[in-house]
This record gives structure tokens, C-alpha cells and sequence, in this order.
């Protein structure tokens, strides 16, 4: 082999080398950014359940509960806000007790109204 080709091996080695590092620090990355995610997404659904467990308590109220919960209020961890769109209809909203975030889990409960 003379020495031109040695060379030649050596830089396609090299290139090759590179070529490896490059690859393997793009799977680094990737796996990285998917176990990142993948916490993230457990986190939020953890917030769900726990918001859905609120939020099914928060409909077993009765019609004066709710009229008496009218408006926001804290609920566990979360923020609920009650309002009564019409005379019979509630809704009932949760969102973290952040500033600024969206609600979680919305939902509108029927009380008929008392006899008279």
C-alpha cells in the first residue's frame, strides 16, 4: 500500500469517525428530548386525574351548593368557577391555581329548580 493510499484510508477512517459522532449525538438528543417529554406528558396527566377526581365531587353538589359556590373559588390544588348561565344549567370549570392557565376540565350540571 503506499503511503497516498494510507493517507486516503486514514481520512475516509476519519470521515467515517465523524460521520459515527454525529449519528450518535443525534440519538442522544433524541432520546433525551423523548424522556423529557414523556415526563411532561405523565405530569399533565396526573393534573387530569386529579382535576377529574375534583371535578366529580364538584357535580355531586346539590342546587344550593352550587348557588352558594357561585363564581372562583379554590378546590384542592385548582381553581373552580361555578356560574349558572340559566336558571337550572351550572357550569363548572377547573384550572390550576396558576395565573394565566387554561381550564382543565369543563363541564355543565341540570338542577331543576325547587317547586314552589
Amino acid at each position: 500500500m503506499t503511503r497516498a493510499e494510507r493517507g486516503a484510508v486514514l481520512l475516509e477512517v476519519i470521515v467515517a469517525l465523524a460521520m459515527l459522532t454525529l449519528a450518535g449525538g443525534s440519538l442522544i438528543r433524541l432520546v433525551t428530548e423523548t424522556e423529557r417529554t414523556l415526563g411532561e406528558t405523565r405530569s399533565r396527566e396526573e393534573t387530569l386525574l386529579d382535576a377529574d377526581r375534583t371535578l366529580a365531587g364538584l357535580v355531586l353538589l346539590t342546587r344550593d351548593d352550587l348557588d352558594r359556590r357561585i363564581g372562583l373559588h379554590p378546590a384542592g390544588r385548582f381553581e373552580a368557577e361555578i356560574r349558572r348561565p340559566t336558571l337550572t344549567l351550572y357550569r363548572i370549570a377547573l384550572r390550576t391555581a396558576e395565573p394565566g392557565r387554561p381550564e382543565l376540565l369543563v363541564t355543565v350540571v341540570y338542577r331543576p329548580r325547587p317547586a314552589p
